[in-house]
């Protein structure tokens, strides 16, 4: 896009500058030998004003002054002949000639090299001025370019970060206003989607539960009917148990293809790329705060997940470890080990003194918070793990350690994927 906006200034200051300064050029070269011609009338003017009348043969040194340098002068006449003051000006000279009493003539001549010269070094000028203009043009046309194509750039990736699943609000402006207000209108759609992502976990938990339970206390009842001595109520009762059990099938089929919907953007990923990528993004606001953010992360990890979910997470516990925790945060990953098996373990940790007793248990309720924040960010991070077939837990309330548990990407996941394995994060 910056390309496009410089090419597109460039060539309009370019044409303007041709349109304007082809004509000006020719202008110029013109009003030179006008003027040129314009001085010599005047000088002949006063030179036969000066010798208007006389029947002698005039002296022209008089009005010597009156003769540009290198420019010579002819009096010629039938009564007092011809006389000339200066030297031959050449072939091509400019000249202008005034009639001057009885039939005889005044001439004034100047070289015409002379006035070539004059006519080129104008238009010279004239060029340099043009060329000047369309390099302030260009150089204004970079200045636009780049004020306008990096926003542009930013607002472009936020908004793909929010499709992809990233709903940090980003609070760098540009200056821009209309800019700036795409930017607002990013961030408050990214706290609705986020809001309306933990809702929608929130009723799919709620609803499952409870038709779990319902369920669950309808076959029981059921199976004591079945058991009735009677044959014909026994057969009812068997009927619908089995009808009670073909429906929690249907519930868990359904509930598992929800959550194969919500992690249909998930792929392989290098993980310890994708790590990296966002230990340098937190870097410097970690910094800033005199703190420290340490990196423990192996070469190799794959996880199959969407990365921008996991760069949130992860976004939001580090910015919960800045805000609420104390000391080194370190941010590391290792594979999941047999108790963990096909799950990769990326662990948030701080040296502060960590989350109360009293509020652990809730820590991911939403609404929650042991400080003044609004208790969301918690909620939504566990909502976005596990919307990738993850869990987020709250591994340790003392120097608070959150650890995100990732499923490793199957061989048929890896093998048929059509986009290559890379730490590329969208």
């Amino acid at each position: 896009m910056r390309r496009r906006i410089l090419q597109s200034t460039v060539l309009v200051v370019a044409l303007t500058g041709l349109v304007l300064g082809v004509p000006l050029g020719l202008a110029t070269w013109r009003l030179v030998e006008d003027f040129t011609r314009a001085d010599l009338l005047v000088r002949l003017e006063d030179v036969v004003s000066v010798f208007a009348g006389r029947q002698v043969p005039p002296d022209l040194r008089v009005v010597r002054l009156a003769v540009p340098p290198d420019g010579q002068l002819v009096v010629a006449s039938p009564s007092i002949g011809r006389s000339t003051l200066g030297p031959d000006p050449g072939p091509g000279a400019v000249v202008e000639t005034l009639p001057m009493g009885q039939r005889g003539e005044a001439s004034l001549a100047v070289p015409g090299e002379q006035v070539l010269q004059q006519q080129l070094q104008t238009t010279a000028l004239v060029a340099f001025l043009v060329v000047l203009s369309v390099g302030v043009g260009v150089t204004v046309a970079m200045v636009t370019a780049r004020r306008l194509a990096g926003p542009l750039q930013d607002v472009a990736d936020r908004a793909a970060r929010l499709g992809g699943g990233d709903f940090r609000p980003v609070p760098r402006r540009h200056g821009v206003p209309e800019l700036d207000r795409v930017a607002d209108v990013l961030d408050s759609s990214a706290e609705a989607l986020a809001q309306l992502v933990q809702r929608e976990r929130d009723l799919v938990g709620d609803v499952s539960h409870q038709l779990r339970s319902r369920l669950t206390a309808l076959q029981l009842r059921l199976d004591e009917l079945a058991s009735h001595p009677d044959a014909d109520p026994s057969a009812e009762a068997e009927a619908a148990l089995e009808q009670a059990e073909r429906l929690g099938a249907v519930l868990d089929e359904l509930l598992q293809a929800a959550e194969v919907a919500r992690a249909a953007s998930a792929e392989p990923v290098d993980l310890t790329a994708l790590l990296l990528e966002v230990g340098n993004d937190w870097q410097r606001p970690v910094e800033s705060q005199r703190r420290a953010l340490r990196l423990r992360v192996p070469d190799g990890l794959l996880a199959r997940v969407t990365p921008g979910r996991v760069r949130e997470a992860i976004g939001v516990l580090i910015d919960n470890a800045l805000r609420y925790g104390g000391g080194t945060i370190t941010l590391s990953a290792r594979p999941g080990g047999s108790t963990r098996e096909g799950m990769v373990v990326v662990e948030v940790s701080d040296t502060g003194a960590g989350v109360p007793e009293a509020l652990a248990p809730h820590v991911f309720d939403r609404g929650v918070s042991g400080a003044s924040s609004t208790g969301v960010g918690l909620a939504l991070a566990r909502a976005l793990v596990e919307a990738d077939g993850g869990r987020l837990e709250l591994s340790s309330s003392q120097s608070a350690t959150f650890a995100l548990y990732l499923r490793v990407p199957r061989a048929d996941d890896v093998a048929g994927s059509p986009r290559p394995v890379s730490g590329a994060v969208r």
